[in-house]
């Protein structure tokens, strides 16, 4: 693939209830449009993607025309890209096919959420349920009843009502764990290595939203959301956006070649219907093998990832889905400092999103922010070095027993 990233911006994350949709965009982009030496005239068509803001403002249908035509584009293709979590990285897929086609030359890719609105506690938590089958709620929650064998945890989740609660994500991505932990003998302990990790990677980057060092027993100590979940391990409301400038070969300059991070692979799947215990249909796996076969890598190549770990599990899995290590091994693998900053594939050395925070619809552009600014060999104290191909993994939504939308981005230094 002969795409590059020229420009990358996104805003400090955390709760930011001065500012608007279109405030926070104009950073982003700004921020995006003067690393890549642009100017906005430049700048052939966009992507756009938020997901709240629809249900928090009633802001429907035209949120990325709202957003950008108020910093001055005019006339120009806007496609707006709802793909609840994975919304941004969805963008920068369409995106890359349309300059793949030969269509445009430079194009810009935001995505901007807010998810912190103090007036309306109520509706930024059942914000979430749209991102599984509504029709569905009691079903999927009946699912991981059934595969619960620990009395006491199937008793409270058979409690009537028991799905209709605040965290009704991260209930799932509970159930997820103890299924991997009565499968593979995972600990508690490793899924708190991950968060205790990420929670140090985070104190070298100014941008995240909390940059707090964690000890894996004051993780532990955090209040419980969903065992074995405790809060530490779980990502916060976040307000943000974060956008890239794509360009064509032909669109690259002198002044912003020189700094261009190449694109080498895309990988997109949805939810399969599978069997649980059959992981190599798993989504995220799908989506792995596409972009890796794109780019011509295997996970031996790979130096540095950043996966969606919206819970701390979720990384877990994520990296045993990336091929980074064997099924059931993520967490020796993690306690072993494989994944750490200075391991053999360092692994959100952002601080992940349960750290450096996860605006919705942003959060995949800035996965992609991290891992340009690695490439660059620009990352300062938390640098990887030496880092030439770089993996972002992004899930959206979920379906039956696994993320509703999935998608893996291979970025390269390499400009051949």
């Amino acid at each position: 693939m002969n795409v590059y990233i020229t420009g990358i911006g996104h805003t400090q994350l955390g709760r930011h209830p001065e500012l608007s949709v279109k405030e926070l965009t104009a950073l982003a982009v700004n921020l995006a449009l003067k690393d890549s030496e642009n100017l906005l005239d430049d700048i052939q068509a966009a992507w756009f993607s938020n997901v709240r803001q629809g249900q928090m403002e009633n802001q429907n249908s035209i949120r990325g025309q709202c957003a950008l035509n108020a910093m001055g584009f005019n006339g120009i293709p806007i496609f707006n890209i709802e793909n609840a979590c994975a919304s941004s990285s969805s963008g920068l897929f369409n995106a890359c096919m349309a300059i793949e086609s030969g269509m445009f030359d430079t194009v810009l890719v935001a995505g901007t959420e807010k998810m912190f609105y103090p007036e309306k506690k109520a509706e930024m938590m059942t914000a979430f349920f749209g991102g599984t089958d509504i029709h569905k709620l009691q079903d999927t929650w009946g699912f991981f009843c059934d595969l619960e064998t620990d009395p006491e945890i199937r008793a409270r989740l058979n409690t009537p009502g028991a799905w209709n609660t605040q965290s009704f994500f991260m209930d799932i991505y509970a159930a997820m764990a103890r299924q991997h932990m009565r499968a593979y003998g995972t600990t508690q302990r490793q899924i708190a290595a991950v968060a205790a990790k990420n929670h140090a990677h985070s104190t070298m980057n100014p941008l995240a939203q909390y940059q707090k060092d964690m000890s894996i027993a004051q993780v532990l100590e955090s209040p419980e959301i969903a065992w074995p979940l405790t809060r530490a391990m779980c990502a916060p409301i976040s307000d943000g956006a974060s956008a890239v400038i794509l360009s064509s070969p032909r669109a690259l300059t002198g002044s912003n070649r020189a700094r261009a991070i190449r694109i080498a692979g895309l990988g997109a799947s949805s939810t399969v219907n599978r069997p649980i215990t059959d992981m190599e249909q798993h989504c995220v796996h799908l989506a792995a093998k596409r972009a890796y076969a794109m780019a011509d890598i295997t996970p031996q190549n790979i130096d540095v990832v950043e996966v969606h770990d919206a819970s701390s599990f979720a990384e877990l899995l994520q990296i045993e889905n990336l091929g980074l290590c064997a099924r059931g091994e993520s967490g020796a693998y993690t306690e072993s400092g494989s994944s750490s900053l200075g391991g053999s594939v360092p692994v959100n050395v952002s601080g992940g999103l349960v750290s450096k925070g996860h605006p919705i619809a942003a959060t995949g552009l800035i996965q992609i922010h991290e891992l340009v600014t690695q490439l660059r060999h620009e990352a300062g104290d938390r640098q990887v070095r030496g880092a030439r191909t770089a993996v972002a993994e992004n899930g959206g939504g979920f379906l039956k027993y696994e993320d509703a939308a999935a998608i893996v981005t291979v970025l390269s230094n390499r400009q051949d």
